[in-house]
């Protein structure tokens, strides 16, 4: 007897739900965490006239090979930026979070310098901006379930950098261990011991010099690159506020 081998169908006999990849694109800006959001349109069938959301969008079988593929396809998009740091956050789905029918977001978080970047809207957002992390949370009015989305974002981002050295992402090199202090507790939210900084950051061996760079008053300090860039180092213990 013959084993019964299914033949391929070109389309399914069962409702498919929508599939898109959403990106969490932070930076620091003016000593600030924010977030990279696109307005969605304000004709009557959108969904969300006129709110804000996170960039993303329907995964193009064609072009996306999987979907860190679509996510680095749409942060490309967004702002010309090819290879940043991309960390998978998680999955959304529901009958309730689109109201076009059921959907599901695959959900990514990027890490960006944010001098020198050139935004680009796309062709179905009326506007691009960013926005300050903690203003967004005390009252996210964004469109679908994004509100949610952001808020698990940051709070993976500020489990991690209490023990790794994802901050240094958010820096355009070569910095100096000030300036990456400085984002550290811009992202905590709290000052960290600057002694204990500094001895950490040059023990967990992530760092290269890059040769001395202007530091404050103009005074030379050492700057240095990331030894690798393909994903952070993980520290054996958390931070210790200043003054402890």
């Amino acid at each position: 007897m013959k084993n019964h081998v299914p033949t391929a169908r070109t389309t399914p006999d069962f409702p498919r739900p929508y599939t898109t990849v959403d990106i969490v694109i932070f930076t620091i800006l003016d000593k600030a965490l924010k977030v990279l959001l696109v307005q969605r349109p304000t004709h009557e069938d959108d969904p969300f006239p006129g709110l804000w959301a996170l960039p993303g969008g329907f995964v193009n079988v064609e072009l996306d090979a999987d979907l860190e593929a679509c996510a680095a396809r749409k942060l490309r998009e967004k702002t010309g930026v090819a290879s940043p740091y991309l960390e998978q956050l998680g999955s959304w789905g529901g009958a309730a979070r689109d109201p076009r029918g059921w959907s599901a977001t695959h959900v990514y978080f990027a890490l960006l310098p944010g001098l020198d970047l050139a935004l680009a809207k796309g062709a179905n957002a009326a506007d691009v901006d960013w926005f300050e992390v903690d203003e967004l949370l005390a009252s996210p009015r964004l469109a679908f379930d994004h509100g949610e989305i952001l808020l698990a974002a940051v709070e993976r981002l500020r489990s991690k950098v209490e023990y790794t050295s994802l901050p240094a992402f958010l820096l355009a090199e070569p910095f100096t261990l000030p300036q990456l202090q400085q984002v550290y507790e811009t992202v905590l939210g709290r000052s960290v011991d600057k002694s204990g900084f500094r001895t950490r950051m040059l023990a967990a061996q992530f760092l290269q010099e890059a040769g001395h760079v202007a530091g404050p008053s103009n005074r030379p300090a050492m700057g240095y690159r990331l030894a690798d860039r393909s994903g952070p180092v993980v520290f054996p213990r958390t931070f210790s506020p200043r003054g402890h």
